[in-house]
């Protein structure tokens, strides 16, 4: 059996921010980013923070290639699929509602160790796969040429008010 690679450290940018919360969470972020580098050694990794910290993981670094993240909250870290509601998710283990997205929620070190985590990130990167496989090939535009919702908001005909 061949061996993975190492994932690259993380960047200078992820310890500082990182720097910012309890050693703790921190220690699970960094784990949570070795094991999704390690299934997806290829990936685009993403990092900026908002409310919190987030690593976004891409094919090729495009916002519609992002098919897993890792949120950084002050107490626990969510590893997030973007496309959660198709996979399959017999045990039920991943958490949300909504049409899109789901999450696992790690809290404990202990949390790390369940084997679905590795099985849902395979199965994320297939399904983004088959996704990009699906869509419709855009033919390239024509130098100079603008596409209909390019228009400003000052070409819409509006009522002349008196």
């Amino acid at each position: 059996m061949r061996k993975k690679p190492a994932p690259p450290p993380p960047s200078d940018q992820l310890i500082e921010l990182l720097m910012e919360y309890d050693p703790a969470v921190g220690e699970l972020a960094l784990a949570v980013r070795s094991i999704m580098l390690e299934e997806a050694p290829a990936a685009v990794e993403t990092v900026f923070k908002n409310y919190a910290i987030v690593m976004l993981y891409s094919l090729g670094g495009k916002w519609a290639d992002t098919f897993c993240h890792i949120v950084v909250y002050s107490r626990h870290v969510n590893l997030g699929f973007n496309w959660g509601a198709r996979l399959p998710d017999p045990e039920r283990a991943l958490v949300g509602s909504g049409k899109q997205i789901r999450h696992i929620k790690i809290a404990r070190p202990e949390d790390l160790k369940k084997p679905y985590l590795r099985s849902f990130i395979r199965a994320a990167i297939k399904d983004i796969q088959a996704d990009r496989a699906n869509r419709p090939v855009k033919p390239p535009k024509a130098a100079g040429s603008r596409s209909a919702t390019a228009k400003s908001a000052r070409s819409k005909s509006r009522p002349v008010r008196k």
